[in-house]
């Protein structure tokens, strides 16, 4: 069964990240008040005099370089606060540090030190890189020709020793890369135009871990969501080494890696293929046991990633032990670590030899819970593991034992992608129950703890077909239970009870008086409407409330065995002329003795209680089915009550049921009501006599042909 692509829904994205450079940046920056006023002045006038500075010291003169390094070094402390960027753009800075991002010419043949070599372009590509978190920025940074001289920098260490300073301008320009393509796919392209790409591969080999992990990042923001660049990536042969950065044993090495790896494979299949060819898969795995947690999301998502849509891929992934650390990663407090290792599983369960593995390592319990989730991207990944799960026999009768109908049944679920991913998962399962899956849940209903007998019941009577209800309930004691929670006084089982018997009762198909026309009564000749109260050939006459009302004893006996006792047993009235009849009113008698006459009448809401129990004391069976139909219409939360007693005292069998069935669909709202624990104990037995009926006699609609 397709869900179209259910899976995708609330995923979270992985993006190319911005570099938030945390050592350089003090953590209370984002609590600096923007500067208003005085104060705002005072900033631009800094800002303006740090500019002119860098436009006048462009030379390799000591006091130039060392006058350069200062105002780039206060133009970065002062970049490090969000607010004030702006203000440090609208100085004019983006031109001065643009230009701070080459060193100046020197003399042909000049081989003598240069003082604060690097260290200007250093301070440069660190203050454009914190002016580039603003994406308003990023362009005008961009077309002021920062990517060419930021390019050249990367290329640094291939003229000069790798000294800190060379490594510390190289790893500020790979970063200031990083923020200007961040979610810019205009710049993204211009880096690659740029010839920007091929020198982050290489420094993904340099010695200094910090270059490492900067051309990594730079590269994961270039490969998200750009198909030319992903490809110039793998063909500058960036996968051997990144597959070999995923071992390191620094979590931010191989937390850049897995990134960059993700963002590679992200919607390009074949990329996806040459980076499994290259061996990225069990290395991938082991970071699922990483003490970084960031590093173990970004290998869940990623092997979620393998298993979309390679049938053998999610069959090793399983076989190189990938499940049981996903599983652990769904008991995690990170609820992103949890959605992602939810997310993988999803994918795998989707494999039909893998759905049991799952399940049998403990998958179920931790699936389920996540059900009970606010957010709406973990719900929904992990209903659609639970969905691939229930597609293996095997795992049925767990599912069922562990409460994952009730779980599904209860659920408050966000999204519709996700209610309609549980009403497949429910209706996979009810495909399921039969068989050998049948036998063995009926196994469990007789002889498990009481606990997992009930939620096999309730389970059951969501999902068992019509033809096994009987087999089920009668013959298997699943009524019993189902009425025992019904009768506990636990609330939340007494609710459960509730909703599985009145499911029991629509998947029955015993339909509800309140729904049903009422049946014709016994067949027989009518005298018609014409001799309704007729004197002519009048043989008794009925005194109701003082007035007379003539009818025919022969049309009387033929009604009903009340009347036929009147008159041929040994009652007074058998002789009489006049009979008497208190306490019926002159509306409800002549209403009853129409039906007599005609077999047919319209019974109003008004009037309908006091003809039913006119129709009980003269055993008017069709005219009481008339008047229960009637009465049945208008049971309310409020009434509900007063309608069961009336049900009792009239032997009104078909408003009993009609009570049931309302107090069993509307419990939750009744179980607040005085006297509501008082009544369902009250209808328990009624409750029995109703199912033992309608599931041993098979009704007349649901026979098949």
């Amino acid at each position: 069964m397709e869900l179209q692509r259910c899976e995708e829904q609330g995923l979270q994205e992985r993006k190319g990240q911005k570099r938030k450079l945390e050592e350089e940046i003090q953590e209370d920056r984002d609590a600096t008040p923007l500067p208003t006023g005085d104060a705002r002045r005072a900033l631009l006038a800094e800002v303006t005099a740090q500019v002119k500075v860098l436009d006048s010291a462009f030379s390799w003169h000591e006091s130039d370089r060392a006058a350069a390094k200062r105002a780039t070094h206060v133009l970065a402390e002062l970049a490090k606060n969000e607010e004030v960027v702006n203000v440090i753009v609208e100085g004019g800075a983006i031109p001065a540090l643009v230009k701070h991002l080459q060193a100046p010419l020197s003399d042909e043949g000049d081989l003598s030190l240069k003082p604060f070599e690097h260290e200007v372009e250093k301070g440069s590509a660190f203050a454009l890189g914190l002016l580039a978190v603003k994406p308003e920025h990023q362009q005008l940074i961009v077309d002021s020709g920062a990517l060419s001289h930021l390019v050249n920098l990367l290329r640094r260490h291939k003229d000069s020793s790798t000294s800190r300073a060379v490594i510390s301008v190289i790893r500020r320009a790979a970063d200031a890369i990083t923020n200007l393509a961040h979610e810019n796919s205009s710049i993204k392209t211009r880096v690659r135009m740029e010839g920007g790409i091929p020198p982050l591969v290489e420094l993904l080999e340099f010695t200094d871990t910090k270059v490492q992990r900067a051309a990594a990042g730079a590269l994961r923001t270039l490969a998200f969501k750009n198909d030319e660049n992903k490809n110039q990536i793998v063909e500058c042969n960036a996968l051997p080494t990144l597959i070999s950065m995923l071992r390191s044993d620094d979590a931010a090495i191989h937390y850049e890696a897995v990134g960059v790896i993700g963002n590679l494979v992200h919607s390009s299949p074949n990329i996806k293929k040459e980076v499994l060819a290259a061996g990225a898969l069990q290395p991938v795995i082991g970071l699922l046991t990483s003490c970084c947690s960031e590093s173990q999301r970004e290998a869940a998502l990623l092997l979620g990633q393998f298993a979309a849509t390679d049938s053998d891929c999610k069959v090793h992934i399983v076989q190189r032990g990938a499940v049981r650390p996903l599983i652990e990663m769904l008991h995690s407090p990170d609820i992103q670590l949890k959605e992602m290792s939810a997310f993988a599983l999803g994918r795998l369960a989707q494999d039909t030899h893998n759905q049991a593995g799952i399940a049998h390592m403990g998958g179920l319990v931790p699936l389920l819970k996540l059900l009970d989730s606010k957010n709406g991207s973990l719900q929904h990944n992990a209903a659609f593991a639970l969905y691939g799960l229930a597609d293996n026999e095997d795992n049925v009768s767990d599912f069922i034992r562990v409460g994952g109908v009730q779980r599904l049944q209860d659920g408050e679920f966000i999204v519709q992608a996700t209610k309609d991913c549980v009403a497949k998962t429910l209706k996979r399962l009810e495909e399921k129950i039969h068989g050998r899956v049948l036998n063995h849940l009926l196994y469990l209903m007789r002889v498990a703890e009481k606990p997992v007998q009930r939620r096999v019941a309730f389970a059951l009577a969501h999902l068992c077909s019509p033809d096994d209800q009987r087999t089920t309930f009668i013959d298997n004691n699943g009524l019993e239970l189902l009425l025992g929670l019904l009768g506990s006084t636990n609330p939340k089982q007494q609710l459960d009870g509730a909703v599985a018997l009145y499911k029991l009762a629509n998947k029955a198909m015993t339909l509800s008086p309140m729904d049903a026309a009422p049946p014709s009564p016994t067949p027989q000749v009518y005298l018609g409407e014409q001799y309704v109260n007729n004197a002519t050939l009048s043989d008794v006459t009925f005194l109701v409330e003082g007035r007379r009302f003539y009818a025919h004893r022969i049309c009387l006996l033929a009604s009903s065995d009340a009347f036929r006792a009147m008159f041929d047993g040994g009652y007074r009235e058998k002789d009489a002329r006049d009979i008497e009849i208190p306490n019926i009113r002159w509306e409800v008698f002549e209403l009853m003795m129409r039906f007599i006459y005609t077999g047919s009448v319209d019974v109003s809401l008004d009037i309908a209680q006091d003809l039913l129990g006119a129709a009980d004391q003269y055993l008017l069976e069709g005219l009481k089915r008339l008047c229960e139909y009637t009465i049945a219409q208008d049971v309310t939360l409020d009434n509900v009550s007063s309608m069961y007693e009336l049900s009792e005292a009239f032997h009104a069998i078909s408003l009993r049921h009609t009570c049931i069935l309302f107090i069993l669909e509307h419990f939750s709202q009744l179980s607040d009501r005085p006297g509501h624990s008082h009544l369902i104990q009250r209808i328990i037995p009624e409750i029995r006599n109703y199912f033992a009926k309608a599931l041993t006699n098979p009704n007349p609609h649901n026979q098949r042909p």
